[in-house]
C-alpha cells in the first residue's frame, strides 16, 4: 500500500507542479497592464477640438501601450453624457476620458443636482493641454483696445451684445467673467455654435465674441473682426502683438480652454502611474507637439497631484461665475 501511494505521489507531483506553474503564469498575465484594447471617451462630437486632440493622443498611446486606444464619442448635454459614462465605468484603467473646462469645471455647476462630481468621481491623470481664447470685437466698434471697449461698455450699459456657442459654454462664461471683473453690462446672445456668430458680428449686430485661435485667426487677419485681448494667462504665439486681458487692466482674468485626462475614481496607483507615464511620453513626442501647435494648443503634462489642485481651483472659480450669470441647464 505504501509503495502504491508513493508511486501515485511521484506521478501527481509533476502534474501539481505544472498546474501551479499554469496558475502562476495566468496570475502574472492578469497583472500585466494593459493586456487588451482600451477606450478614450470623448463627450463631444467627431471633428471638434476635443475629438481631434483625443485622436492625436490615442494614436501615439496605442503605439506605446502595444494595444489600441479607441476613441469613443459619447456627445450630448454639453459633455455631461460622456463624462457620466466614464465616471460609472470600472476603475481598471481600460476606460479613460478626455475632459475639458466645460465637462470638469463649468458643466456640473449648471445643474441644481450635479450629474457627477467633477473632482470626487474621477482619477485625475494629467492636464493634457491648454488653448487660450481670443476676445474679438466687431470692426464697426470704435474701440481699438480692451480698455477702450470697457470704457465704451460702461458708457452704454446693456447696449452691447456678445455672442457665444450656447448657454453655459466656456465661450459664454468667458463673457460673464469679463462682466464680473470689469463691472460692465453687456448682453449675452446664445447661438448653436460660434461659426454662426461670425456673420452677425461682421454685420455689426454682435459686438464681442470669444473663440479659439484656430477659428478666429483667419477672420482677424482678413480684418473682418478685431482682436483686443487674449483670455489666457499668456499671449498666443499666433497673435503675439495682442495683449492678455490681464495685461489690459483686468487682473485675475483667465479663461483658457484646457483638456485633461481622467479615469474613473479609485484607479489602482500602479495603473495610474503607467497611464500617466505613457501620456507624458506622448506629450513629449515631436510629432504630437507639432500637431498640437497647429491646433493652437500647448501641451502641459502635469503630475496627478498638480492636476487635482488645478481642477479644484478651476471649479471654485467657474462655480462663482455660473452663479453670478444665472446660467442653468435644467
Amino acid at each position: 500500500m505504501k509503495q502504491f501511494l508513493f508511486a501515485v505521489a511521484r506521478i501527481a507531483a509533476p502534474a501539481t507542479l505544472l498546474l501551479s506553474s499554469h496558475f502562476a503564469i495566468t496570475a502574472r498575465a492578469a497583472d500585466v497592464f494593459p493586456n487588451k484594447p482600451m477606450r478614450m471617451v470623448v463627450a463631444f462630437p467627431v471633428a471638434g477640438a476635443t475629438d481631434i486632440l483625443a485622436r492625436v493622443l490615442s494614436q501615439k498611446l496605442s503605439e506605446y501601450f502595444g494595444y489600441q486606444v479607441i476613441v469613443d464619442n459619447r456627445p450630448g448635454a454639453g459633455g455631461t453624457i460622456g463624462s457620466r459614462i466614464a465616471a460609472n465605468a470600472a476603475p481598471d484603467g481600460y476606460t479613460l476620458l478626455l475632459g475639458t473646462t466645460s465637462t470638469h469645471a463649468i458643466g456640473p455647476h449648471l445643474y441644481s443636482k450635479k450629474p457627477y462630481d467633477p473632482v470626487a468621481d474621477f482619477t485625475h491623470i494629467t492636464q493634457v493641454a491648454t488653448s487660450p481664447l481670443v476676445m474679438m470685437v466687431a470692426s464697426q466698434v470704435p474701440a481699438k483696445s480692451l480698455k477702450e471697449f470697457i470704457a465704451l461698455a460702461k458708457a452704454q450699459p446693456g447696449k452691447l451684445n456678445f455672442g457665444s456657442s450656447g448657454v453655459g459654454t466656456q465661450f459664454h462664461l468667458s463673457g460673464e467673467l469679463l462682466k464680473l471683473l470689469a463691472g460692465i453690462n453687456i448682453v449675452h446672445v446664445p447661438y448653436k455654435g460660434t461659426a454662426l456668430v461670425y456673420p452677425d458680428m461682421i454685420a455689426g449686430q454682435i459686438q464681442i465674441l470669444f473663440d479659439l485661435p484656430i477659428v478666429a485667426v483667419p477672420f482677424i487677419k482678413q480684418g473682418r473682426v478685431r482682436a483686443v485681448g487674449i483670455a489666457g494667462k499668456s499671449r498666443a504665439p499666433v497673435l503675439p502683438d495682442v495683449p492678455t486681458v490681464a495685461e489690459s487692466g483686468i487682473p485675475g482674468y483667465e479663461s483658457d480652454l484646457w483638456f485633461g485626462l481622467f479615469a474613473p475614481a479609485q484607479l489602482p496607483k500602479v495603473r495610474l502611474t503607467r497611464v500617466h507615464a505613457e501620456t507624458i511620453r506622448t506629450l513629449g513626442a515631436a510629432d504630437v507637439k507639432e500637431r498640437f501647435t497647429t491646433l493652437g494648443a500647448d501641451p502641459i503634462g502635469s503630475t496627478p497631484d498638480a492636476f487635482t489642485a488645478f481642477l479644484k481651483a478651476e471649479n471654485a472659480k467657474w462655480e462663482k461665475v455660473v452663479k453670478a450669470s444665472g446660467a442653468r441647464a435644467d
